[in-house]
This record gives structure tokens, sequence and C-alpha cells, in this order.
């Protein structure tokens, strides 16, 4: 008996891409460093929250390639001679990925009060109905 595959289903066609997008997000072991939140702000519009507290806007990047929304931050190791007796706040390097659905683009970016706030809109596709013409085959013809 033969395992059929979500991209292998036959009235799923076209959507082989989904199944490499479910192992590739699969794949994205996350930490949970830094928590974040993602909220829906209207119809067609979303944001995620990240909490980067102790990160500057020169410690964080945002890229977008492949359809993969990756936000990294690196803080800058401070030499001013500083002794610490307890040091309880991450300030560790971290990535986070999320996937973005086709349609979905960031809108912008904002840093405040230690939170990364990433906009994301999603574009609605106009609705087009489209006849298909049938042909007569070519042996009905002769």
């Amino acid at each position: 008996m033969t395992k059929l595959t979500l991209g292998s289903h036959p009235f799923l066609l076209g959507f082989d891409q989904l199944e490499r997008l479910v192992e590739r997000t699969a794949k994205t072991g996350n930490d949970g460093y830094p928590p974040f939140n993602i909220e829906q702000s209207s119809e067609n519009a979303y944001r995620i929250t990240l909490a980067v507290a102790g990160f500057a806007e020169d410690d964080l990047s945002i890229t977008v390639e492949d359809r993969q929304l990756v936000i990294r931050g690196r803080q800058k190791e401070e030499a001013d001679g500083r002794v610490f007796l307890h040091r309880g706040i991450a300030g560790r390097q971290f990535q986070r990925s999320f996937v973005l659905a086709e349609g979905v683009d960031v809108a912008g970016a904002v840093l405040e009060n230690g939170l990364l706030h990433i906009d994301l809109l999603r574009s609605v596709p106009e609705k087009v109905v489209r006849m298909i013409k049938i042909n007569q085959s070519q042996e009905a013809e002769q």
C-alpha cells in the first residue's frame, strides 16, 4: 500500500510546495527566545511583536527571503570594565523565523520600549471568473 503525501494527493494539484513549506517550518527549531506575540489588527493586517529589551536598532536585522521572514539580533559586547555579580538579563544573539503565506508582505517595522513591532499586510487578489472554451477533438472533425 502506498502512502499518499500532501503534495501527491490527486485533488491537490499544484500544492507540492505546501509540503516543503510545512517541513521547512518544522525545522525552524525556535527555543522560545525572544518571546513574541502575533495579533490580527484588521481583516488583512497582522502584527508580530518581539520582546527585544536591551537590543538597539543597529543590533537587529529583518530580512525576507523565499517567503520566510527572519529576524536576527546580536548585541555588541561592551568592554567597559563592568563586573557582573549576577547577569539575569538575556543579551544573547537570536534568530526567529516566520513563514509568510503567498500575498503577505512586510509593511514596516518599529522598535519602541524594548518591543519590535513588524506589520504585515495581506493583499487581496481580485476575484476573476474565466470561461474556458471547449474545443472539439480532431477525431470528431474528420
